[in-house]
C-alpha cells in the first residue's frame, strides 16, 4: 500500500531535515580535514563501498528487491554516473578551495534544475518571478567567483570551478531521475544505482591518479570515515529520498539552503576558515534566488 503525500512538513520532517542540513554541511568540512591522512578518492572509495554494503544489508532486511526488471537500468547507471562524477568533483575541489566555499557553489544545484527542466518537461516553464530567481542566484555566484579572480588564486578558481560543476551535474542527476521516471522505482534502488556506480568508478579513478592506498588510520580518520559512511552516504541521503516521496518538494527544498549556513559555521570554527563579506552577500544572493524559483505558481 503507497503512503499518501502530505501537503505539510510535520514536527517529524522538520526535525529530520535539519538533522540532514547539519550534517551536510559538517561533511565537507569532515572530508577536507581528513584529506591530510586520506587522499580524495581513495577515501571517496572507502566511503562508497561502505555504505552501499550497508544500503545491501538494509534491503535485505527490509526484503527490498535490487535486482529485478523494471526497465530502469539505463537510466540508473546514467544517474549513478552522473552522481559519481559529482562526487569526484567535490573531492578533489576540496584540496583548492575552502569547504564554505565550495559548499556554496555546490549548492547551486536548483539552478541548473530549474534551467534544465523545462527543457525536457514543457509543463514546467518558468514565470517571471521564477527567472528573477535566476538571475540573483546567477549574481550571486558571479559575485563569489569574482573574489577567486580578484586574488588571482589559480587554485582557490580551480577549486570554485569544480564545485560549481559539481552543483551542475547534481542538477543533472535530479533532471534524469525526473525526466526518465526512476522517481517511481524505490528510494533504496535509486541509491543503490547511484552508489553502486560510483564505488565502481572512484578506486579506478584513485589508482589512475597514483595515490597511495595507506591502510593505517588515525582515530580522527576513522571517525571521519565512519561518519560520511554510515550517516551521510547511507542515512541521510535515504531520509532524504524518503521525504521526497511522502512530502512536497518544494518546501523540502527550502531547507537545503541551511546546509552552505552550516558549512560556513563549521568551517570557521574547526578549519579557521576565511568568511567574508563578499561569500555571506553571495550566499544570500544565492539562497534568495533559488527560494524564488521554487515557489509555485498560482493556478
Amino acid at each position: 500500500m503507497m503512503t499518501a503525500r502530505k501537503t505539510h512538513l510535520d514536527a517529524f520532517a522538520i526535525s529530520l531535515l535539519l538533522g540532514c542540513c547539519v550534517f551536510w554541511g559538517l561533511q565537507q568540512v569532515l572530508i577536507k580535514a581528513t584529506l591530510a591522512e586520506i587522499p580524495p578518492m581513495f577515501q571517496a572509495s572507502l566511503r562508497l563501498w561502505g555504505a552501499t554494503a550497508l544500503l545491501w544489508l538494509w534491503c535485505l532486511a527490509r526484503r527490498v528487491p535490487l535486482f529485478t526488471r523494471d526497465a530502469s537500468l539505463k537510466a540508473g547507471l546514467l544517474a549513478g554516473s552522473l552522481f559519481a562524477a559529482e562526487f569526484a568533483c567535490i573531492y578533489i575541489g576540496l584540496q583548492y578551495t575552502t569547504a564554505s566555499r565550495l559548499t556554496v557553489f555546490l549548492y547551486t544545484s536548483p539552478f541548473w534544475v530549474a534551467v534544465l527542466v523545462p527543457l525536457w518537461i514543457k509543463s514546467e516553464k518558468l514565470s517571471g518571478l521564477q527567472w528573477l530567481g535566476l538571475v540573483c542566484a546567477f549574481l550571486g555566484v558571479a559575485f563569489a567567483l569574482r573574489e577567486g579572480f580578484a586574488g588571482n588564486d589559480v587554485a582557490t578558481l580551480r577549486g570554485d570551478m569544480l564545485g560549481l560543476a559539481a552543483g551542475m551535474l547534481w542538477g543533472l542527476t535530479t533532471l534524469v531521475i525526473r525526466a526518465s521516471g526512476l522517481s517511481k522505482i524505490s528510494a533504496e534502488k535509486l541509491l543503490f544505482y547511484q552508489l553502486s556506480v560510483s564505488a565502481v568508478c572512484f578506486p579506478l579513478l584513485s589508482l589512475a591518479l597514483g595515490e597511495a592506498w595507506v591502510w593505517q588510520f588515525s582515530p580522527f580518520a576513522i571517525t571521519s570515515l565512519f561518519l560520511q559512511t554510515a550517516v551521510g552516504a547511507f542515512a541521510s541521503y535515504l531520509a532524504w529520498m524518503w521525504m521526497l516521496g511522502r512530502y512536497p518538494a518544494t518546501k523540502i527544498s527550502v531547507f537545503v539552503f541551511l546546509t552552505p549556513l552550516f558549512a560556513l559555521l563549521f568551517g570557521a570554527l574547526w578549519l579557521k576558515e576565511s568568511v567574508t563579506p563578499g561569500l555571506v552577500a553571495a550566499l544570500g544572493a544565492v539562497a534568495v534566488g533559488i527560494v524564488l524559483v521554487n515557489l509555485q505558481r498560482r493556478a
